[in-house]
């Protein structure tokens, strides 16, 4: 894993888990916190995430919904479903419209949680490597065809 610290959003209308998951994880991550996805939408506009943590059940817009507004303007940080409810539906809308990368029950369990944002993150890295790999692949294919143009042409 890279030295720099993971960025996190956590996404809850309730303000106590906020604070707990800040006080928690506040040292080993960077960790913002918003009360909605409205909130959160603003704070991605000015901030890299890596991981997105969301509760499920908020009022004015779900955490199924949110995240599908997040893939499309940010289709990079890694998606996390947490809800306090057995509501299958909503877990199945996560992984179909949201793209969750994993779904966790409420309340949180810190070792759980921890392991899960370990392996996000991993994931974040990896997707980020094979697009920079895919772009040197790209710009390494346009300087050959360029020279294969220019031997055409001799």
């Amino acid at each position: 894993m890279s030295e720099k610290k993971i960025t996190i959003l956590y996404v809850d209308d309730e303000e106590n888990n906020l604070y707990s998951f800040k006080a928690t994880f506040r040292m080993k991550y960077k960790v913002l916190i918003a009360l909605s996805g409205d909130e959160a939408l603003e704070i991605m506009k000015s901030k890299p995430v890596h991981i997105i943590i969301t509760d499920q059940r908020m009022p004015n817009m779900t955490g199924v919904e949110f995240l599908e507004k997040v893939i499309e303007k940010f289709p990079d940080p890694i998606r996390i479903l947490l809800t306090g409810y057995a509501d299958m539906g909503a877990v199945v809308d996560a992984v179909n419209k949201g793209k969750i990368f994993h779904y966790l029950a409420k309340p949180w369990n810190e070792e759980e949680l921890d392991m899960t944002i370990t392996r996000a993150f991993a994931k974040y890295e990896e997707k980020a490597e094979i697009t920079s790999m895919n772009a040197k692949l790209a710009t390494s294919n346009d300087q050959l065809e360029f020279l294969l143009r220019q031997k055409l042409l001799d």
